[in-house]
């Protein structure tokens, strides 16, 4: 029952010891599947480069069939050629076939099955543009996202407004790190604020940008599909074909692509600004990915390139909506409260002081 795959990229022959149910064949968007009424015996599956000939890749297959010495003899058998379209493939007999499109492992494929592919499919019926579909998309998919996009921003308003404080606290302990971050800690629980506030917000989100990134280029309905200058969503929106190749970037210019690193660097900006210190090397490393994702995004598919950019400005919008509702000096007199209320110990804490402060009352040991 589990499907398996054999190395897109390079040579692979394997020869399997069990019965499979099918064989496939598989390209970008489209397979040719030869499924078995019952089974096919011992199959030996291989791809391999044809240097003599101007293939991409080169695909066999090869196994047994039971022979009873009969005179006339049938094998029940089903021929599949197609698209990698999920809703087609899962309604064949439910023999797995939709995993042949790769949405993501673990929990970035269950993002894809049951919330990016249903929303698509819903919107998809209204029968508009899939650039309006991508952007009613990310809004949705914003919406959804609005609560810890919000926590994370007031996590983040909260620990600017102790910068002052933590600053005082670095100048003071400058020579000593360990005293620092005790007191930066100290600092932390006396106010209410936790540390992590702001991290674990964005990384809930994480699976839905990263299920986006195994979507959008697998997705065979944005085909040949235009929106503005891209001719094809499905691939990179080409608006200047260089007359050479940029190592890691390429021999075109892409729109999408160069207008959702800019709005990447722009949101990094704004986000750092909310952030409290950071080392200068982690700064130059925030700035750094973007660029770097700039030649890796250039040869990807505009839709993913045009979702990610739109992500971005509806990020924009957020922020400044937030701005309005956030109250820094409310939250700053909040935090003024918390540290005058005695500060509440878990059992785990108790228990470790308690144990360090009889260890420090017992006599020394003679040697």
């Amino acid at each position: 029952e589990d499907v398996d795959f054999i190395s897109y990229t390079k040579d692979e022959k394997q020869s399997l010891k069990t019965k499979v149910k099918w064989i496939a064949f598989k390209q970008h968007f489209f397979n040719v599947t030869l499924i078995a009424e019952n089974s096919f015996d011992s199959p030996v599956v291989e791809t391999y480069t044809n240097k003599e000939k101007d293939y991409v890749k080169s695909m066999s297959a090869s196994f047994a069939l039971p022979y009873e010495r009969k005179q006339v003899q049938t094998y029940s058998m089903r021929f599949y050629a197609g698209p990698n379209h999920y809703q087609t493939l899962k309604k064949i007999d439910d023999l797995n076939l939709e995993k042949l499109i790769p949405l993501g492992w673990g929990i970035f494929g269950w993002v894809n099955k049951y919330l990016v592919i249903p929303t698509f499919n819903f919107l998809n019926s209204f029968d508009i543009n899939y650039g309006i579909i991508i952007l009613l998309l990310t809004i949705l998919v914003r919406i959804i996202l609005l609560p810890l996009t919000y926590g994370s921003f007031k996590s983040q308003a909260k620990m600017k407004v102790l910068q002052p404080e933590m600053a005082e606290i670095n100048e003071k302990f400058k020579d000593d790190a360990m005293k620092k971050q005790q007191e930066v800690m100290a600092l932390y629980k006396k106010a209410g604020v936790n540390p992590l506030g702001g991290c674990i917000p964005g990384l809930l989100q994480l699976p839905i940008l990263i299920a986006m990134f195994r979507f959008f280029p697998a997705s065979i309905e944005l085909r040949q599909e235009p929106f503005l200058w891209a001719h094809d969503l499905s691939t990179y929106d080409s608006i200047l074909n260089l007359p050479f190749s940029i190592p890691f970037y390429g021999s075109h210019v892409s729109l999408f692509t160069l207008l959702m690193t800019i709005s990447t660097l722009i949101y990094t900006r704004m986000n750092m600004q909310m952030s409290t210190a950071m080392n200068p090397q982690m700064k130059w490393m925030m700035y750094l990915m973007p660029i770097l994702f700039l030649g890796f995004f250039n040869n990807y598919s505009a839709g993913l390139s045009y979702y990610y950019f739109l992500s971005n400005i509806f990020g924009f919008g957020q922020q400044y909506l937030f701005k309005a509702f956030i109250d820094e000096d409310a939250i700053h007199r909040q935090i003024q409260e918390n540290k005058k209320k005695p500060v509440k110990k878990s059992g785990f804490q108790a228990r470790l002081e308690q144990m360090a402060k009889e260890r420090g009352m017992q006599p020394p040991k003679k040697r």
